[in-house]
């Protein structure tokens, strides 16, 4: 039975009614023991559910759509009550040691910036527990009130106010600046000292400041005894279709991940969680539910044990909504990217003709006034306030100049305007001001349904924690707009060129998959996510001669940019923000300088000002990607395309449920049987299951790293034939002509290796561009390419380099580190192989060496050799290369290690605000004149001579034949440019029609959110809008 339930909760590998009905056929027919029946198998499942599962809560939302919810409580519970996640569980903000900051509780969000009462409110000391804004006395006799608790070297310290007492034995609170005390310092809590009668009175600026009213904390009471912690969730929508095929079948989905986790769990499929979704209730809509199943948790904390059988409780917050931008945009309450006021983070923007302004184009690079969730509320209410006045207008033109429209409070501006006409229509001689102080009363009464529960939810704040995320901005933004302007003029062949050029990369240290050239250029049009990524890193030693001057520095800009962007660590803040603000400012400063209109109509070009801040708040924002939450969704349609579309909410939920439930129950977790109230979990059959057959591990999406451990190395494979190893003298390896070869026995027997594992756990072969320690000096660095890996009989096995050294000055053309021979000679190193640091990406350069595609070889076609041949590169000899410093592979690593003046980003133009000027004189010249032309044209069409027209057999003018234009079929709405029923294509627009388009946009661009889905599966026409 338990085979059976884990062969049909596979994420992957949905198994329908009728195929387990095959399979338990065969199970009988193959005289199998304790075969179950279809019936009882379910029987069972439904009972496992009842017990231990998640529960999928049923849900209806104010605007009356019903769906069902899985319980976020249960789900963040199991990581609680799990022995494999309690471990990681990260509770505090931390300040890193080596000051690098890796993760998000290093960010400045947990350390500085998040309400003190979102964070976890106790610290534990066994005997007694230590609660934020409370009284408690040091082992120095001094008093202190904690404010925050923060994990520094391993142990737990406190952000701490000061309180001394006058002669009058009064307390005051110096709460200017904290003091930064160890939690081991403390000797008696707020109940010790209440106990001893030892709380003083307070003084007037102490009880002003509202210190007293806050003791003890409202948290002790609702933990019960029990150490009390807090969780944290990012909570990610989308709209997706349900369908494998191209067949559209939308559904809003919500999926969550628990941020107290390490990063590298939670890129992985077995740590994302389905919450909900509907193919009818907005994101919005089950996000309400979604809060309200929250916040019961503030006041009902929930309670799990752990392996060790000790309780625990917590609480759950929201911390991030990383999303599309269409749909940060929703979550915002932002009219979205094509309005006026076009970005969500700040006010940047205005009418086409104010942008056009010098001023007002110089803004757009830069973050402007700060958004806040107040003040979308407030300008929200306006809103509310004027739909109950019953004219629309007002309400459209608030909209457009502050870039505020939510649609879920739209729902109820609509909603409240056709009610003032219904009023109206039904008494007539009823007043204005009557009919809308009614409807202001209605409002009052109903504040809490009409606004979005994201600008509602304690310590979140939507203007802030949805951070510009690098899938959907850079790769399916700034990257995909680049290729589109770059590849769309290319005759056949330079197309041909560039996938010859493209297929001779060097991939080694670039942790991408094997590149396929002829199909990225033949499909260069639909391109997805991955291979953006791989073009990002590698397009700029392929496009000289290809593209214009302008066209080479936007791709050299675009490189720099999304380097620093997948960095996984910061290691000095300072310069990261420094080197960020310079690449976004070049990237900005070479789209306006191909073409100026693009900072005015591309929000993605705009939101990289907002970048430094996210990440000095939210980490390295390879954190806070959703690729892991795009890649979730084909788990989502193999659950849709099973069930049977009468409540596809709900049975989803429940088989998204169910998988959760097994994965708990295979990896050793606890769980509150419902029936019997006690704490259950697996015997040691099921807990050992998995470990014992990775394959399943695999299967459920979780991805255990290999297991590699520094200097180690991985002997060469036999050749066919071979059975044993061949023994090789050290003097007959090119180990005989390093420098250092006397320091080792010429008659010394070795094994040749195929790998060694550097410090940074990277897999280095033969041929690996590396840096090392130098043999000679453990303080300097060494750089080179491992020509053979040595395992000696007895001693240590050592790395044969062929040594390299980094010249003190840029490639004039690229920008980037050159590797060259030292003397122009071929010079050997002998190192340990505990040396070797880690692997970097190096490039041929071509360029100077002039390589052409002058290698003839056979096309292999079904993995065998065909007739056909094609040309590839053929690199000639040279004694230079290049360091790729636009691959995202160990890229805060070589920037640790070179000096700033060979990495850093070099500004583009040193005036840049004389350079917008000029580009926003340029786009006004451009735009004056397609007016001026878009005139001339209908003047022309004015004077043009009327036809003349047929006469009849009797020299009379008969009836004139007009060309019949069909109009769509009934039912088949035409939308943007697309007959509904009908196969896509672009419709172009005359001149004319274009020109009167962007007249229209001079005033206003009331763009309703989300017109555009931003997936990464495949992009419409090839067209690189947003």
């Amino acid at each position: 039975m338990f085979l059976l339930d884990t062969l049909d909760n596979l994420p992957r590998l949905r198994v329908s009614d009728s195929l387990m009905r095959v399979i338990l056929w065969v199970l009988k027919e193959a005289h199998s023991k304790d075969v179950p029946s279809f019936d009882s198998l379910r029987k069972v499942q439904k009972q496992i559910r009842a017990d231990c599962g998640i529960p999928s809560i049923p849900c209806r939302s104010p605007l009356g759509n019903v769906f069902f919810l899985n319980d976020p409580r249960a789900i963040i519970a199991q990581d609680w009550a799990n022995p494999t996640t309690r471990k990681l569980i990260h509770v505090y903000p931390e300040i890193p040691e080596d000051n690098i900051v890796r993760e998000i509780w290093h960010g400045q969000k947990w350390r500085k910036n998040m309400e003190l009462s979102n964070l976890s409110p106790m610290y534990d000391a066994g005997s007694a527990h230590y609660y934020v804004n409370e009284l408690a006395r040091l082992k120095n006799g001094n008093l202190v009130i904690p404010i925050r608790w923060v994990k520094f070297r391993g142990k737990i310290f406190a952000d701490a106010f000061s309180v001394v007492l006058d002669d009058q034995n009064q307390a005051t609170v110096l709460d200017e600046k904290p003091l930064f005390i160890s939690a081991a310092d403390l000797s008696q809590n707020y109940l010790d000292l209440q106990d001893r009668s030892q709380i003083p009175s307070w003084s007037a600026s102490a009880v002003a400041a509202g210190h007293s009213t806050r003791m003890p904390n409202p948290k002790r009471a609702i933990a019960k005894g029990r150490p009390l912690y807090h969780s944290f969730v990012d909570y990610f929508g989308d709209d997706v279709s349900g369908n494998r095929s191209k067949s559209w079948n939308k559904h809003w989905n919500a999926y969550m991940t628990h941020r107290n986790l390490p990063r590298k769990l939670l890129q992985q499929e077995f740590h994302v969680h389905f919450v909900s979704t509907s193919p009818n209730a907005s994101i919005s809509e089950q996000y309400r539910e979604f809060k309200s199943v929250v916040e019961k948790t503030h006041e009902e904390p929930v309670e799990v044990q752990d392996e060790s059988d000790d309780t625990t409780c917590f609480c759950i917050y929201v911390n991030g909504g990383p999303s599309d931008n269409p749909m940060q945009s929703e979550v915002t309450g932002h009219i979205g990217g094509k309005g006026n006021r076009f970005c969500r983070k700040c006010e940047v923007g205005g009418t086409q003709k104010e942008k056009s302004t010098n001023e007002g184009y110089h803004a757009l690079f830069e973050a402007g006034i700060p958004r806040t969730k107040e003040k979308i509320v407030a300008e929200l209410e306006n809103q509310i306030k004027m739909a109950c006045a019953g004219v629309i207008k007002p309400i459209k033109e608030s909209q457009t100049d502050t870039g505020v429209k939510d649609a879920y409070t739209q729902h109820w501006i609509d909603h409240l305007l056709g009610r003032f006409r219904d009023m109206k229509a039904a008494d007539p001689d009823r007043s204005n001001h009557d009919i809308q102080a009614e409807l202001i009363q209605w409002t009052v009464d109903n504040r809490d349904m009409l606004y979005s529960a994201f600008l509602t939810t304690p310590g979140f704040d939507p203007t802030k924690d949805t951070p510009v995320e690098i899938l959907h901005t850079i790769l399916l933004g700034v990257v995909k707009y680049i290729w589109h302007t770059t590849h769309t003029p290319w005759s056949a062949e330079k197309k041909t060129a560039y996938s010859q050029r493209l297929q001779s990369t060097n991939t080694d240290g670039l942790s991408i998959n094997a590149i396929r050239a002829n199909y990225i250029m033949q499909y260069a049009g639909s391109l997805i996510g991955r291979q953006f990524k791989t073009i990002a890193q590698t397009n700029i030693f392929h496009l000289h001669g290809l593209v214009t001057d302008h066209h080479f520095m936007a791709w050299k800009a675009v490189g720099e940019l999304s380097a620093l962007l997948w960095m996984p660590e910061i290691q000095n803040v300072k310069d990261y923000q420094r080197d960020l603000r310079v690449a976004v400012g070049n990237v900005l400063d070479v789209f306006s300088l191909i073409d100026p209109s693009k900072m005015i109509t591309k929000i993605k070009l705009h939101l990289l000002t907002h970048l430094d801040a996210d990440a000095l708040e939210f980490g390295p924002l390879v954190g806070v990607a959703t690729e892991i939450f795009e890649s979730f969704n084909a788990i989502f349609r193999y659950c849709s395309i099973l069930s049977n579309h009468l409540a596809p909410s709900r049975d989803i939920a429940r088989q998204l449920g169910d998988q959760e439930g097994l994965k708990h129950r295979l990896t050793g977790g606890k769980w509150l049987c419902r029936a019997t109230s006690e704490w259950q979990k697996a015997g040691p059959g099921v807990r050992h299951f998995m470990a014992q057959h990775p394959v399943l591990q695999r299967l459920l999406g979780w991805s255990e790293q290999k297991a590699l451990t520094h200097g180690e190395i991985k002997l060469a494979p036999l050749k066919r034939g071979q059975k044993s190893r061949v023994i090789q003298l050290l003097e007959s390896t090119s180990a005989a002509k390093a420098v250092n070869y006397g320091l080792y026995e010429a008659q010394s027997g070795w094994h040749a290796c195929s790998a060694v594992v550097a410090e940074s756990l990277d897999e280095c072969f033969v041929g690996s561009w590396i840096f090392a320690e130098s043999p000679t000096d453990k303080e300097k660095t060494i750089s080179g390419r491992i020509s053979e890996i040595l395992a000696g009989i007895t001693g240590s096995p050592i790395v044969v380099l062929e040594a390299f050294q980094v010249l003190s000055v840029r490639d004039e053309v690229y920008g980037m580190p050159v590797l060259v021979r030292r003397d122009g000679e071929i010079t050997f190193s002998i190192l340990p192989a505990k040396n070797v640091k880690y692997k970097i990406n190096v490039q041929h350069d071509c360029l100077t060496a002039n390589c052409e595609a002058t290698g003839t070889q056979p096309v292999v076609q079904e993995r065998v050799k065909s007739d056909r041949t094609e040309n590839f590169i053929v690199h000639k000899c040279l004694d230079r290369f290049i360091i790729n410093s636009h691959a995202f592979h160990n890229a805060h690593l070589l920037r640790a290690t070179l000096p700033r003046d060979l990495i850093a980003p070099i500004p583009l133009f040193e005036e840049r605000r004389q350079k917008h000027n000029e580009f926003a004189d340029t786009l006004r010249k451009s735009k004056a004149a397609k007016r001026t032309a878009a005139a001339a044209a209908k003047t022309n069409l004015k004077k043009k001579p009327a036809q003349k027209r047929k006469g009849t057999a009797d020299g009379s003018s008969g009836p004139s034949k007009r060309r019949r234009i069909a109009s769509p079929a009934a039912g088949n709405a035409e939308v943007e440019g697309l007959v509904a029923g009908r196969t896509k294509r672009t419709i172009r627009q005359t001149e004319r029609a274009r020109v009167a388009d962007r007249e229209e946009d001079e005033e206003s661009t009331d763009a309703e959110s989300r017109t555009e889905s931003e997936s990464d599966d495949y992009i419409l026409s090839g067209d690189c809008s947003d």
